[in-house]
Parts: C-alpha cells; sequence; structure tokens
C-alpha cells in the first residue's frame, strides 16, 4: 500500500493537497483493509474506511469505490462530479478529469468499462457499458463512448467515434 501511495504522490508532482490525491489515498487504504486477519480488526478497519470514503466523496465529489481495480500512477487531475463504478478497472498510467463517469449502461447489467494503459479521458467524458478501452487512448472532453476504443486511438463525439492515431513510424 505505502509504495503505491508513494507513487501516487509523485504522479501528482508531490501536492499532497490535490484532492484527487486525498482520494486515491483512501482508495489504496479501502483495497489494504481487505488483508487485514482477524477479521475482528477488519471491521474495525472497514468502518473507517466507510467514513472517510464518504468524507473524501462529500469533499472532493470524487466517488473511487475500493472494488474498483486502478493501476499505478492513475492521477485525478481535476476534482469534482467524478464517478467511478466498482465494477471498472483501469490499467496504469491513466488520467481523468472533472465530471467524468466510468460505470454502468445500465443499471441492470453490472459491467464497466476495462480500461487500457495510457489512457487519457477528457473533462465530462462518460465511459459506460461492459466495453474495452485499449491502451494509449485518448477519450475527448464531453465524449460519450458506448462501444470499444482500439489501441493507439482517439475517442470523440456523442456517441464517440474512435479513430486509429497515426504514428511517427507510420
Amino acid at each position: 500500500m505505502f509504495e503505491l501511495i508513494k507513487q501516487d504522490l509523485r504522479a501528482h508532482d508531490g501536492r499532497w493537497g490535490a484532492q484527487g490525491f486525498w482520494a486515491l489515498l483512501v482508495y489504496r487504504f479501502g483495497r489494504w483493509r481487505y488483508g487485514i486477519r482477524p477479521a475482528l480488526l477488519r471491521k474495525a478497519f472497514s468502518l473507517l474506511y466507510r467514513m472517510l470514503y464518504k468524507f473524501i466523496q462529500i469533499i472532493t465529489g470524487i466517488e473511487l469505490p475500493c472494488e474498483a481495480i486502478i493501476g499505478r500512477n492513475f492521477v485525478i487531475d481535476h476534482f469534482g462530479g467524478i464517478i467511478i463504478s466498482g465494477y471498472a478497472r483501469f490499467g496504469d498510467n491513466c488520467r481523468i478529469r472533472n465530471g467524468v463517469v466510468v460505470g454502468l449502461r445500465h443499471s441492470a447489467d453490472p459491467c464497466a468499462p476495462v480500461i487500457g494503459n495510457n489512457v487519457d479521458i477528457g473533462a465530462g467524458a462518460k465511459v459506460l457499458g461492459a466495453i474495452t478501452i485499449g491502451n494509449n487512448v485518448f477519450i475527448g472532453a464531453n465524449a460519450v463512448v458506448l462501444a470499444d476504443v482500439p489501441d493507439n486511438s482517439t475517442a470523440v463525439g456523442v456517441p464517440a467515434i474512435a479513430r486509429i492515431r497515426m504514428t511517427a513510424d507510420a
């Protein structure tokens, strides 16, 4: 847990006051508490986690449950209005901004996106449903992503359309 927190702090440029870092700190604590034995002690830490989670949710406007799977160097650039489903999965080196929702498309279908490595999600974007976002993807501001996005793409629009970016090698 502590190594991941150090990496999160470095990813937020050492800014202890960054509200995205606060949310990640509570998230990492929530994940860590699952391994605590005995069960009575884990329940006490779970109560503390639930109180911290609600406090961070109210103060920052970031809903990041510990059931979600977040990779290394995850950055929440701007706080406020961020909702991440507990079913969501993120790879390493991802960045999200204010107003982003990563979650269920239908409440009856508990399947959230699986997001690859090096994904940058713009302000106000919505990424919904049982979809896969590839590696090295940019999702534009206010995009509504309802379908898979391949590696090395940019997704923009409502609904979002993915376009593969040309690299310097091509």
